[in-house]
């Protein structure tokens, strides 16, 4: 553990949960109804228990989760693990723990949330998809997990909105360490986590409205990346205070990407973000990719132009460049920062 910033302030943190609505007492999220122990089944405690009960994990547990009630609370303790079972029974698919309210996949149309349910203090490891999932969750909060080696994504949130991903370390993903994508109203809180060692950091996708600070998100291929083009627009979001360095990892090109490396925080085609008060250094690519720098501003790569977005006050160092904008776009202001190195070159001047 080096570096001054890799453990965010513990003032500043509870600054920004209070702000953003931290984590209650046992008392405030209901009753706990049951304890977990090693190598009994979390999904019959779910399915006994009431709404508003709060169960209590410990031990390493082999099984997937669906929760579809309202004010759940899922607590690990004691060292508590989720892996994967010998056989996918989630609806969701072969991912750890799922909050699924009533949802047609195929559309994407929420018949009904499922509320306020908490998932805190677990393990959640090596499952093909998503550690955690929530689709159609209203206020869904993750909180002090540790996602690793979930094949797709870490944290997951789709067609979901209130969702709070706080405190977490995500790592070794294929795709991206936090997700949220899938909501005209996303209004999504992802603060004070780390995310390391994936494809993407923190991915915002088809998602408009929300929050992105205090986080630590290094040493992935791209740092934090709004992606706009098809199904729907990205932005209205505000990234601010993060640590965002030496993202320098290479990742070959998929069907939905090119190859990319050296990326800080990228705006492809994104709308409404404001950029501010971050640190972002050592960006710099080292393997084939279309763009590199500490901020990049692009076109999105089915083609739409970013507009209306803000990057400044931010501390550069060491990027190739600090800062990127292909010149597509309308209603970018990318100045002042900090910076040394831009394209166009007038943005350090």
């Amino acid at each position: 553990m080096k570096g001054l910033l890799r453990v965010l302030p513990v003032v500043l943190l509870a600054i920004l949960l209070a702000a953003f609505g931290g984590v209650g007492s046992a008392g405030a999220q209901g009753a706990v109804g049951v304890i977990v122990g090693p190598g009994e089944s979390i999904q019959k405690a779910v399915n006994a228990a009431d709404p508003g009960d709060t169960i209590l994990v410990s031990g390493v547990h082999r099984e997937d989760v669906v929760i579809r009630k309202n004010g759940i609370s899922l607590r690990g303790t004691n060292n508590a693990v989720i892996k994967p079972p010998a056989r996918v029974d989630s609806p969701c698919g072969p991912s750890g723990i799922c909050v699924l309210g009533d949802v047609n996949f195929n559309t994407g149309k929420v018949n009904k949330y499922v509320n306020n349910v908490s998932i805190s203090g677990l393990t959640v490891k090596n499952f093909r998809d998503s550690g955690l999932f929530a689709i159609g969750a209203r206020d869904a909060m993750f909180t002090n997990n540790h996602l690793i080696n979930d094949h797709e994504y870490g944290a997951f949130a789709l067609f979901s909105t209130g969702t709070k991903i706080i405190s977490n370390v995500a790592r070794g993903s294929d795709e991206a360490g936090i997700y949220v994508g899938g909501s005209p109203n996303a209004n999504a809180k992802v603060v004070g986590n780390e995310t390391y060692g994936n494809f993407l950091g923190i991915f915002i996708r088809d998602a408009l409205k929300g929050t992105i600070a205090g986080n630590r998100v290094h040493n992935n291929c791209l740092g934090v990346m709004f992606l706009a083009d098809a199904p729907g627009p990205s932005g209205n979001f505000e990234v601010r205070g993060n640590w965002v360095r030496d993202n320098t990892r290479s990742c070959p090109a998929t069907e939905e990407t090119p190859p990319l490396s050296g990326v800080g925080i990228s705006l492809y085609g994104a709308q409404g973000v404001k950029v501010t008060g971050n640190h972002i250094a050592g960006n710099v690519p080292t393997g084939p990719t279309i763009f590199s720098g500490g901020v990049v501003v692009v076109r999105g790569f089915g083609g739409t132009a970013p507009k209306n977005n803000s990057v400044f006050t931010n501390d550069f160092g060491r990027n190739k460049p600090d800062i990127y904008w292909d010149g597509s776009g309308t209603g970018n202001r990318l100045t002042p920062n900090k910076c040394n190195t831009s394209v166009p070159a007038r943005f350090c001047s």
